[in-house]
């Protein structure tokens, strides 16, 4: 089975969403159809961690259970993009190793 779209989430704190969102839309990351473009959904969300002993934590301290505040980003792209998708949010993430979720979507 090949997949023309995929579906990408990642959680981020807030200040950072409006320039990750002009980026991706600059690449046409959030465009749907030709029609539409800057689509995608956010949503509050607790995240928690524990940074071990080699991280670099953004926030919190090395051996503490810590939990913040993040919005899940979450929208669909063309599958040709997804390399780009996930360059342009790891350069726009503060965290040390942020989770970037790309799932296939069966194309309707």
């Amino acid at each position: 089975m090949e997949f023309s779209l995929v579906k990408i989430e990642t959680y981020i704190p807030k200040e950072y969403i409006e320039k990750l969102r002009l980026e991706l839309n600059n690449i046409g990351a959030l465009t749907v159809d030709g029609c539409y473009d800057y689509c995608m959904a956010i949503s509050k969300v607790i995240g928690f961690w524990r940074p071990m002993e080699e991280a670099h934590p953004f926030i919190g301290e090395v051996g503490d259970i810590c939990s913040a505040e993040e919005i899940k980003v979450e929208f669909c792209c063309k599958m040709e993009l997804y390399k780009n998708v996930i360059y342009i949010i790891k350069k726009n993430h503060p965290y040390e190793k942020p989770v970037i979720n790309v799932l296939p979507m069966i194309s309707q």
